[in-house]
């Protein structure tokens, strides 16, 4: 029987019917983008999101039938505070991308000697608490992150307050490195949250409870974060399978196995250690590679230099030059984060002549965004080095950009194989739901189900450690720009 998936990602989320062919049966989405009020905020309306969810999970139970169970994923680290009585959100819920507490985050090294990030949950909850819940009993009060927040949603009457592993894992709320990730108590008393307020961490898959908002109450058998979902999708179920995500952004995870991390922090390769997913409480482990700026790049292209009309053109642009005649472009829009992380790193676009066409520079572009892959890449396999990484899968909008995808492969110097459905997220929440019912038997049966749209190979012809070479001196003359943000240290 069919599952159901709530989707909810940064700028939209979906409800999607899928069948246990893992093709689609219905499919409904809504626009739902975050406000930025000012440069650096990026907050949302909690309780329209709510009312978003219910409204495309109806429409999507109303279109393919009834289903066996519901999944969800979300948009990890966003946070949202809530009155446990009415249910009503305290405040605007503090998008992942949310910078306000940049300060909170310094503070919290400097202090508690705590490494958090302001894309982590821990420095949005102490903002929250502070502004919206003081003097209120932490009984009266529910955090969460988006997926706690639908669950509660679909929940009705019942209030379920959980989160799965993959979520609670990159809060900075919860110790992940003994074993099976817990609240910590060190890190929730520096940031002022009671144990009161957090929810039941569950595993990612299994019974979790009632959809009572939805008809037919199905169960609830599926938390996980939208990168955790996203390897789950593309099958990449055995250790050393990778994928990487390319939209907006940049999002590389690698499968490590059950071996728990010895610690929670960022490496010294820049990557960091997650939960992929857990069944009956037994954890597995990746390792996750970030870019700041991926897809951004192809929109800056259209809508700020007015080099292509659409993001479709960069490929039949890029692709009418046989080379970028060596013009380099290093995607650094905002910064780079692994491996170096430096936050006052900019792009550049180097190697210009009197002969550097519109193509050239788009086609750079493309290439620039592939080294970064690269780099992704090698980063996590320099921390797990016994793992045999032997391609690399992709999803994304990038992924439908044959350019690109070529220029990955020769950058990575491993086949790439392209994702038949652009969000794998959605079709890996899925799998997490059925497995938990039946739908699917194992991870086998997830394995089977890959079918990639195709497969490219490295290009023979091209010299990878002349051009690898050449890409690392570009990035010298990106890195190290802004020398107060290249300081920051989270």
């Amino acid at each position: 029987m069919s599952v159901l998936v709530i989707d909810v990602g940064t700028s939209g989320l979906r409800a999607a019917v899928v069948r246990p062919d893992a093709t689609i049966a219905s499919l409904h989405h809504r626009a739902f983008a975050p406000d930025t009020p000012f440069a650096g905020l990026v907050e949302f309306d909690a309780a329209r999101m709510a009312e978003l969810v219910l409204e495309v999970a109806h429409a999507a139970l109303d279109e393919a039938g009834p289903v066996r169970a519901v999944g969800i994923t979300n948009q990890r680290a966003s946070t949202i505070l809530w009155d446990r009585s009415s249910g009503r959100p305290l405040g605007p819920a503090l998008g992942w991308q949310d910078l306000r507490t940049v300060g909170d985050c310094m503070m919290a090294k400097a202090e508690h000697g705590l490494a958090l990030a302001p894309n982590q949950s821990a420095t949005k909850a102490k903002w929250l608490l502070a502004t919206y819940a003081a003097g209120r009993e932490p009984s009266e009060l529910c955090l969460g992150t988006v997926d706690t927040w639908v669950a509660w949603t679909l929940s009705g009457t019942s209030r379920l307050h959980v989160t799965d592993h993959s979520n609670a894992a990159v809060t900075g709320l919860a110790t992940m490195h003994q074993g099976s990730p817990h609240w910590n108590e060190r890190a929730m008393a520096a940031m002022g949250v009671d144990a009161a307020m957090l929810p039941t961490i569950v595993s990612t898959s299994g019974e979790i409870g009632r959809a009572h908002a939805l008809p037919g109450a199905p169960i609830i058998t599926a938390l996980v974060g939208d990168q955790q979902g996203s390897l789950m999708g593309q099958s990449c179920v055995r250790p050393g399978m990778a994928k990487c995500t390319f939209g907006t952004g940049g999002m590389l995870d690698l499968l490590t196995g059950p071996i728990a991390p010895t610690t929670p922090d960022r490496t010294s390769h820049g990557t960091f250690p997650i939960v992929a997913w857990s069944f009956d409480d037994a954890l597995s482990w990746g390792a996750e590679s970030i870019m700041l700026s991926a897809g951004s790049c192809v929109e800056w292209l259209r809508d700020d230099m007015a080099l292509i009309a659409t993001a479709e053109e960069s490929h039949a642009l890029a692709s009418s030059v046989s080379s970028s005649d060596d013009v380099w472009f290093v995607p650094a829009l905002l910064g780079m984060a692994t491996p170096t992380w430096d936050y006052g790193a900019r792009g550049a676009l180097l190697g210009l002549t009197r002969g550097s066409t519109r193509a050239h520079v788009v086609r750079a572009v493309l290439e620039g965004v592939a080294h970064r892959g690269a780099d992704l890449l090698e980063a996590a396999v320099a921390d797990h080095p016994t793992l045999d990484v032997d391609e690399l899968r992709i999803d994304g909008g990038m992924s439908r950009n044959p350019t690109f995808v070529a220029a990955l492969a020769t950058a990575i110097g491993r086949p790439v194989a392209v994702s038949p459905v652009a969000e794998a997220t959605t079709l890996g929440a899925a799998f997490l739901a059925g497995l938990a019912v039946d739908t699917w038997n194992g991870l086998d049966d997830v394995a089977a189900a890959w079918r990639p749209q195709a497969v490219i190979e490295p290009d023979p012809a091209v010299d990878r450690a002349d051009i690898r070479a050449r890409w690392a001196e570009a990035v010298t003359r990106s890195t190290g720009w802004i020398p107060a943000l290249s300081a920051l240290d989270f």
